[in-house]
């Protein structure tokens, strides 16, 4: 099996997913793999630091992430080559096209990706608004071997490559300010001493950035310990708007109707730790039977 988690920025991933990634690893059979792929080159999210140093920095925090995690990472080009820039940019083409061949070539069974609002009052990261919309609209044309020719030409346009559609989930966004709905819960509770490890790699945003936005509730922390205790808090919050017990981590997620839509069985084989009572697998039930499964 292939995971693949998409996000605009360095460190998102490991707010939303890396719980799950790391059950799913634990659980899966040889030949598993878990990439995360950003969007963005993370040269504005700071506030002090020179835009090259970030992005240097940055990438170095991911890397040092992954290598915790024992997942593969990837920072999306663009066709020319070149890495897309962040702070509030809009949905193009090469994004499209970048996203498009990313995932061909991975070819991921499940992916992840930030949430769409229903909600027009919602708040938003408009990062995270364009990531979503770009998934949202190259789903698709994963299978559609000619959709980016013009971006990426073809050796051989008479020989294409079948890809299989993935399953494709929103994650939890903390920005959309409870508007997210919540299809699937993991308890991954087994994995926060890994999660925390991996969130402590990036340095330059939990003690730097995220204190100087003032919207997480995340002060300088001087420890891994004393991170892990701010980081359960973060679940805990999470888990109080979602009315989900707190005092155990849990990541959420929603199944979309942009990808390949799984049954139920498949997800509980797939999920180690799916949290799935009697009300919620109704729940689902009904909204994979009116996507059409």
């Amino acid at each position: 099996m292939r995971v693949l988690c998409i996000h605009a920025h360095f460190d998102d991933f490991e707010f939303v997913a890396a719980g799950t990634f790391e059950l799913m690893r634990r659980a899966a059979p040889p030949g598993f793999r878990a990439r995360a792929l950003i969007c963005t080159d993370g040269r504005s999210g700071h506030h002090f630091r020179p835009r090259g140093e970030t992005a240097r920095m940055r990438k170095a925090e991911q890397a040092a992430s992954a290598a915790v995690g024992h997942y593969e990472w990837e920072l999306l080009l663009k066709p020319s080559g070149e890495p897309f820039e962040e702070a509030c940019r809009t949905l193009t083409t090469d994004l499209l096209a970048a996203l498009w061949k990313s995932i061909r070539e991975f070819k991921p069974d499940y992916l992840f990706c930030p949430p769409w609002p229903f909600d027009p009052l919602a708040g938003v990261h408009p990062d995270h608004l364009t990531v979503a919309e770009a998934v949202r609209r190259v789903a698709y044309m994963i299978n559609v071997p000619h959709a980016f020719l013009s971006e990426y030409p073809a050796s051989d346009e008479s020989r294409p490559e079948w890809i299989p559609t993935p399953v494709i989930l929103n994650t939890y966004d903390g920005y959309m300010a409870g508007a997210n709905p919540c299809d699937l819960v993991v308890d991954v509770e087994p994995a926060f001493d890994v999660v925390a490890a991996e969130s402590w790699c990036h340095q330059s945003q939990i003690n730097e950035w995220l204190p100087w936005i003032a919207r997480h509730h995340i002060e300088p922390t001087a420890s891994l310990a004393e991170w892990a205790s701010k980081l359960r808090q973060r679940f805990d919050r999470q888990s109080r708007e979602l009315g989900l017990p707190v005092g155990r981590a849990h990541e959420a997620f929603t199944l979309t109707a942009w990808g390949r839509l799984p049954s139920r069985a498949e997800l509980v084989r797939d999920f180690p730790g799916l949290l799935l009572d009697p009300e919620r697998s109704a729940r689902l039930d009904a909204k994979i039977a009116r996507y059409g499964a």
